[in-house]
């Protein structure tokens, strides 16, 4: 006969199911749907999911002080060490060239972030704090790293809706951006065409752009200095040439395995009684928000162009301005091809979404040293 204490304590996951966790599990399996049938950021999306599935699961292990998910984010994410490694594999993986062939293009990348700071005001005024605000503004940068290493900093309670939200309207790029685009061009604008002429960039060009950003940077922007320097040694070894198997590992192993223990921790931050708060639709809305006004910031900055340039600027390729590399670019090049089959468009937004990349880790730094951030 099994006496009442031991039922208790065979029946206490049971006893300990609540009306949050059972949402939180059903958002886990939404996550994970989204990424398994609808491919939507499946490489962080997934285990994302799969690390909020097993925090909410009752009186689990995994979420205590020495749980394995509560180790991996004391040691990836609450030092940050995570998003830099993967800042190493996006910079073996950039291509700066054509942002080298016409370095005008910075000036799209620097006004695809104003929704960034737009979006800041507006939190401030919907009540959030500030370091808050700027942990929601930093969603417009369609930048998942950079968005975890901010939000880690500034707003580490804040850092599971900001980072599904990030990563999530990353994967809805070709759904958000074309509707903006179409909204503030004209047909005739849309069809313009911009020439490319291909511009031989030297070895030594090559080479010295990562190492002149980071000084340049890390001079201007202090707070920057660790994203844009792992963002430029991971393209520096790339352009080198002579570290081959640490870019390959970088870009490669050592990211895999960095974007599988990141999103299993940030999935774990996603605890029920934490997350279902009216402060999470509202980062979701302002997320969204941010990144519409930055792709319109960046559209409607290079209609100014256009106009200054007599109309030999597509606006279009000021949608690219935002940091979501290269797909903002091909969504560009996509609907280029729609309102002119012959019209080549794909290296000049990629030059402008190169710019965006590095735009976006200088908009993180200036977040961070506007909030006093390891002051």
């Amino acid at each position: 006969m099994i006496d009442q204490r031991t039922l208790d304590l065979l029946l206490q996951g049971v006893a300990n199911v609540s009306w949050q966790s059972l949402v939180m599990l059903a958002i886990a399996c939404v996550l994970m749907y989204l990424a398994i049938v609808r491919d939507y950021e499946p490489l962080l999306l997934l285990p994302i999911g799969a690390g909020c599935l097993l925090a909410n699961l009752p009186l689990s292990p995994l979420i205590a002080p020495e749980g394995m998910l509560r180790i991996l984010y004391d040691v990836g994410v609450g030092n940050e060490l995570f998003p830099l490694l993967i800042f190493i594999g996006i910079g073996a993986l950039t291509d700066f060239g054509p942002l080298l062939e016409n370095p005008r293009l910075v000036l799209l990348g620097a006004a695809g972030q104003f929704g960034i700071f737009l979006t800041l005001i507006l939190a401030l005024l919907l009540g959030f704090t500030q370091p808050e605000a700027a942990s929601i503004g930093i969603i417009g940068a369609i930048d998942g790293p950079t968005s975890i290493y901010v939000s880690g900093i500034l707003a580490p309670h804040m850092l599971g809706p900001i980072t599904v939200a990030a990563y999530s309207y990353m994967s809805l790029v070709p759904i958000i951006l074309p509707p903006v685009v179409r909204l503030l061009t004209t047909r005739r604008e849309r069809q313009i065409r911009m020439p490319y002429r291909s511009r031989k960039i030297s070895r030594r060009t090559r080479i010295l752009f990562p190492i002149v950003v980071s000084v340049v940077v890390g001079i201007l922007v202090p707070f920057a200095t660790p994203l844009i320097g792992m963002l430029m040694l991971g393209n520096l070894m790339k352009e080198s040439g002579v570290v081959e198997r640490l870019t390959k590992a970088s870009s490669t192993e050592i990211a895999n395995t960095v974007t599988l223990f990141l999103g299993l921790a940030i999935g774990s931050t996603m605890v029920g009684a934490d997350f279902l708060k009216k402060e999470t639709l509202f980062i979701l809305v302002l997320g969204l928000l941010a990144f519409i006004l930055d792709g319109a910031a960046g559209v409607l900055f290079a209609k100014l162009l256009n106009g200054l340039s007599g109309g030999k600027v597509n606006p279009m390729i000021g949608a690219a301005g935002i940091s979501a590399f290269p797909m903002a670019a091909r969504v560009v090049q996509r609907m280029a091809h729609e309102e002119d089959f012959e019209n080549y468009l794909l290296m000049h937004a990629m030059g402008a979404n190169a710019a965006g990349q590095v735009a976006s880790v200088v908009a993180g730094g200036v977040l961070l040293a506007l909030m006093g951030a390891g002051g």
